[in-house]
């Protein structure tokens, strides 16, 4: 679906942005993005809107986008949907800002975009536009973290009518219920020099936060050119929970129950072991992940380092 709100481009200050918004994100987001339309064009922008309706909608649309004399992209909804837009433009020529609509918005969080809305919309427009990194999973690009084990099988496993009652609190029913069921699978890690590693588990990501506010990556930036990974060690469902325990608490992690590496590339192998990215299912194991340096221009608060 899409339809347009245009300001008079006489005026010499007016930018022109496509706005990828997801209507659905957190709810019912039509209200917040017809917000959002307005204090774009208060901001001087010049609005095209595209919203989406499946899945896949917000990639096809940033695509399309660099062909037609846009300024920069804004994703209006939660990290799925950005995750989208950075896979369809995938190169740093079209700058993209975010509008955080979604359920957690982790990426909002690490970079520090604002909450509210007008703040929001004003970095949208006036704000400058940074390189960074992004890995990629498969040749699919992932703007947060890959995780592998059981957070995933959780992610896999979550009821959409729960999550659209409680919101978040649905990822922690859903853990709980996959921590019940079955003990984590092992997996393997094997780096770019050959080195294995054996786990329960494993985030891969490129940045601090991981499921809102909590740590699970201390060391990870979008700003470095390698990924931080934390490899779940110990097996079985007493390490389940002093991992989760550790993460809720906002406790570091330590040897022997983790192991921290850093890496520009690394493969994962695993039986039937479910995997997500960016907050969605992808394939399970096996994946190959990468580091990729400078990859998109992404619009951040001149405080995010």
């Amino acid at each position: 679906e899409i339809y347009t709100s245009r300001l008079s481009s006489a005026a010499s200050d007016v930018y022109k942005r496509q706005l990828i918004a997801n209507p659905v994100s957190g709810g019912d987001a039509r209200p917040r993005i017809e917000l959002a339309r307005g204090a774009l064009e208060r901001c001087g922008a010049e609005v095209d809107i595209y919203l989406t309706g499946a899945r896949g909608d917000a990639r096809k649309a940033a695509t399309q986008a660099l062909t037609e004399g846009y300024d920069r992209v804004v994703a209006a909804g939660g990290d799925g949907t950005l995750n989208e837009v950075v896979n369809g433009i995938s190169s740093p020529g079209l700058p993209i800002a975010f509008l955080p609509f979604g359920t957690v918005n982790v990426f909002a969080l690490e970079a520090g975009i604002p909450k509210q809305l007008e703040a929001a919309c004003a970095l949208a427009v006036r704000g400058s536009a940074r390189l960074i990194t992004l890995g990629s999973l498969n040749d699919e690009f992932f703007l947060l973290m890959v995780s592998a084990g059981w957070d995933a099988e959780a992610v896999a496993q979550v009821r959409p009518g729960l999550k659209k009652r409680i919101g978040r609190m649905a990822y922690a029913v859903s853990a709980l219920e996959v921590f019940l069921r079955k003990a984590p699978a092992p997996l393997q890690i094997i780096t770019a020099e050959g080195k294995h590693h054996s786990g329960f588990g494993v985030v891969i990501s490129n940045c601090r936060h991981y499921g809102g506010r909590y740590v699970v990556t201390p060391k990870a930036s979008m700003f470095s050119d390698e990924l931080e990974v934390c490899l779940l060690r110990q097996g079985g469902r007493l390490a389940m929970v002093r991992f989760a325990i550790n993460i809720a608490l906002q406790r570091p992690l330590h040897e022997p129950l983790v192991e921290f590496l850093t890496l520009s590339s690394v493969e994962l192998k695993g039986n039937f072991v479910a995997v997500q990215v960016d907050g969605d299912v992808a394939e399970p194991l096996p994946a190959k992940i990468e580091a990729v340096p400078r990859a998109v221009s992404m619009v951040l608060p001149a405080a995010c380092q």
